[in-house]
């Protein structure tokens, strides 16, 4: 963890483990290398994938062991057929997600480098990687569409908690809220991609989303370090908490209630079966590991936001 020095602002000699291990370079430097990875392996959905390509039968739209009723007697008293419409609706609400979360990204990016030189490689990869997050979104969206699956989204207070979140949030914040949505996707689809059981169009989604994301990942995480190094004490303090609030509401709105519906299952029944299913909860945990152990590694984890880390089975 940092320690403060008597103003309440961190100096170089006391930068984080994290600091410390992941060296960043120059930031100049570091949106150069990103910008040719951009530009040596970008691509454009509606090209890439065939939207018209039959839908075939019988196949998951996700690796089933990411669903979040696998492993429970509920899961076991399903029929195939209702296995594989919940894993295609679960699918579809996790990119409903996305989508949300890839808003306030790009909202976000814009406010943090809209007084920035536009010829810098900085703002350049910024405006680059808001350009894959438009491409994302759509992707999501048409890919729901395409399997016949209404659209998903927060209920509609958190979509007015998140109003506030993507106005005000800047710097670590910013970055460090980033870095839940990203990895914890990044970590699915990475199964996803490679599973013969999913279906085609989803496959495709999910490598074209992991390609492209691995260079937001990296951005994400060097400004999540530059920017937490000049944190005070209280900044640090409310950052924790907001960022335990904003991780909660993302990891908890990931499936909505409604799936379990589309699936012809009792509602209330597949909600209680999913708040004791432990193997849900240990995917979700693995799922955001990472992000959490570099985010200790920064300071921005800890004080009264771990209860709803503990709560949203982050950790």
């Amino acid at each position: 963890m940092f320690r403060n020095d008597p103003t309440g602002r961190r100096g170089a000699s006391t930068e984080s483990a994290a600091s410390r291990h992941l060296r960043v370079g120059d930031r100049q430097d570091t949106a150069t290398r990103l910008l040719a990875s951009a530009a040596r392996k970008s691509y454009d959905p509606l090209v890439e994938i065939d939207w018209e390509a039959p839908i075939p039968e019988g196949l998951y739209g996700m690796t089933p062991e990411w669903c979040s009723l696998y492993g429970t007697e509920l899961w076991d008293r399903m029929t195939e057929d209702q296995r594989v419409t919940l894993t295609q609706h679960e699918a579809a609400s996790i990119a409903g997600a996305g989508i949300w979360f890839e808003m306030i990204l790009m909202q976000m990016l814009l406010r943090d480098i809209y007084s920035h030189d536009p010829s810098t490689p900085h703002v350049q990869f910024a405006l680059t990687e808001i350009a894959d997050e438009c491409r994302h979104s759509t992707m999501f969206a048409r890919s729901a569409q395409r399997l016949g699956i209404p659209s998903y989204r927060p209920k509609n207070w958190i979509l007015q908690y998140a109003r506030i979140f993507k106005a005000t949030a800047s710097g670590s914040l910013a970055y460090g809220g980033t870095l839940f949505v990203e990895e914890i996707l990044d970590m699915m689809q990475r199964d996803f991609m490679k599973d013969e059981r999913v279906q085609p169009m989803i496959r495709t989604v999910s490598k074209i989303h992991v390609v492209e994301e691995a260079r937001h990942i990296k951005f994400a995480r060097e400004e999540t370090v530059r920017r937490v190094r000049d944190l005070s004490r209280r900044k640090l303090a409310y950052q924790r908490l907001v960022l335990g609030v904003s991780a909660y509401l993302v990891v908890t709105c990931l499936v909505n209630e409604q799936v379990y519906a589309a699936a012809g299952l009792d509602v209330e029944e597949a909600k209680r079966a999913v708040r004791n299913n432990e193997h849900y909860h240990r995917m979700i945990r693995e799922g955001s590991r990472k992000t959490i152990e570099f985010l200790d590694e920064c300071g921005l984890i800890g004080g009264p936001s771990k209860v709803l880390l503990r709560r949203a089975h982050i950790i």
